[in-house]
């Protein structure tokens, strides 16, 4: 799947396996990591994702696209962009570790349809 085109649990594995995490999925695409009994979802959570996007050095703008507007984030020579600062700024940080693609487990690509 495009990096550009991951959301939700989809991205947040993602975000685990760039972060070197064993995760749990549960039904629905719930996550967990490291045996933590916490869901992860660095998507949404700023407590999950706000380390990483300091310790990254990730910048996030919001700017004008055609006749709507949408985050983008930097990060080294990579930028993303979403519907919101922190799927833009994990999408980010996603490609800088992982490329352009990432293969997603199936069981979370039912979730994303």
């Amino acid at each position: 799947m495009k990096t550009s085109e991951l959301t939700g649990a989809a991205l947040d594995w993602a975000v685990a396996k760039c972060e070197g995490a064993s995760v749990s999925i549960r039904s629905g695409g719930a996550m967990t990591i490291d045996g933590a009994g916490d869901w992860w979802n660095p998507s949404l959570d700023w407590a999950q994702s706000g380390p990483i996007i300091e310790r990254e050095g990730i910048s996030l703008e919001f700017r004008p696209m055609g006749s709507m507007f949408e985050w983008v984030a930097f990060c080294g020579e990579e930028f993303e962009g979403g519907e919101t600062a922190l799927i833009a700024a994990m999408r980010c940080y996603v490609a800088s570790r992982l490329g352009e693609e990432v293969e997603i487990p199936e069981e979370l690509m039912e979730v994303q349809s």
